[in-house]
């Protein structure tokens, strides 16, 4: 390994064991510490940047739900109260930076330039391999449970082995983000991801979104301690900071990912949120939790409480900054229906993919059984021919 994979800087990340919050949930500015330094130079344009970001992907993720309850989609996994911790992190990676996603990592895909539609796409099953992931430093979503926290580990070895870590050159250090839910944690490839990332000085973030429910089980089943501590043992140094606030998860996750580019190795961050939807569209959350529950973390709604905070700013400044802010949320407003509408036609419109798709993106060339076992299923459907022709007249 190269001498420039080991930070020599002292982090703040390594003293602050409390949860990091910037925005009450009244929306009032409370004093954020060490992480203050990450936010003091966020301009206007910034700001509503990361509310614009916010409320347009609950839009997205709005219209997912009703296009799979339409009979549209074939599922969907909604991220409802999880916007402030996707869009955060989002907004503090650079463009090297290369994202694992679950399956729900819409705001993430989002800030990465992908299309709501082919995200769409794959829930609609018009397609089978997603989308090209060096195009936008995006993996596919994975569907097995904890299997990209290995991969990003991986993928973070390969950096390291190709120095793009710790030069000091901002569009050159790199890091890989491994993104997984509280549940997640509970897999064994998430342990080997820690202890791999750790042992080699990988630049890995894990990214853990606990939102309090691995599908049926609440934390106090899944775990025995706070989840930031996780990678304690494996030498991963983690951060516990407030998911539903955007400011504290922009500043958090660049205190992070600045550690990491700098050659301080990899890092362990837990936003604490809440899934106010099902897991997925398939879930049924009634049946296991509270509706009180659910109500008091929707006193904490992330886009509501940004909102507030930005109004309250605005009004300090004058009358004439406050209606402008407003106009600038009605125009979200517009905005978001304009999309949501946009959304709506591209998934209407989709044509049936073709079945031999499923065939041809199993391997990048030619494979011997995959062209056999093509040329098989697709004399099977021929015989069908004729019947659906006439189904058709």
């Amino acid at each position: 390994m190269t001498s420039n994979m080991i930070g020599t800087k002292e982090s703040i990340l390594d003293h602050d064991p409390t949860m990091v919050q910037m925005l009450t949930p009244e929306g009032q500015r409370v004093d954020g510490g060490s992480y203050e330094r990450y936010v003091a130079d966020l301009t206007d344009a910034d700001l509503r940047g990361l509310y614009r970001d916010m409320a347009l992907i609950r839009r997205v993720d709005a219209e997912g739900n009703a296009l799979q309850r339409q009979g549209q989609l074939g599922l969907w996994a909604p991220l409802l109260g999880q916007e402030a911790a996707q869009i955060g992190l989002g907004h503090a990676m650079r463009n090297q930076d290369f994202v694992f996603p679950t399956y729900r990592e819409h705001g993430l895909a989002w800030c990465r330039g992908l299309r709501p539609e082919t995200i769409f796409e794959m829930y609609r099953g018009q397609n089978h391999a997603g989308w090209d992931p060096q195009a936008y430093n995006f993996h596919t979503y994975t569907i097995v449970i904890g299997a990209q926290m290995l991969q990003a580990t991986g993928y973070a070895m390969g950096i390291s082995l190709d120095g793009d870590v710790g030069t000091g050159d901002p569009d050159r250090d790199a890091v890989a983000i491994a993104c997984c839910g509280d549940g997640a944690t509970s897999q064994g490839e998430v342990s080997e991801a820690l202890n791999f990332a750790s042992t080699f000085h990988a630049p890995t973030l894990f990214f853990i979104q606990n939102n309090q429910w691995a599908i049926s089980e609440p934390n106090s089943v899944e775990m025995n301690a706070p989840l930031f501590t996780r990678g304690t043992g494996f030498g991963v140094p983690g951060t516990r900071v407030d998911g539903n606030d955007i400011l504290a998860m922009y500043a958090v996750a660049k205190a992070n990912l600045d550690d990491i580019r700098a050659g301080n190795g990899p890092r362990l961050l837990e936003a604490f949120t809440y899934r106010m939807g099902a897991h997925t569209t398939a879930d049924d959350p009634t049946k296991y939790r509270s509706d009180a529950l659910t109500e008091s973390w929707a006193a904490k709604d992330p886009i509501v409480r940004f909102k507030t905070y930005l109004e309250t700013e605005a009004v300090h400044r004058s009358p004439a900054a406050a209606a402008e802010l407003a106009d600038f949320f009605a125009s979200v407003e517009r905005e978001a229906d304009a999309l949501a509408a946009h959304i709506r036609e591209a998934v209407m419109a989709m044509p049936k993919p073709p079945v031999s798709d499923i065939f041809d993106y199993v391997f990048e060339e030619p494979h011997p059984l995959i062209e056999e076992e093509k040329r098989e299923y697709m004399a099977y459907l021929d015989g069908f021919a004729e019947d659906l022709e006439a189904d058709a007249r």
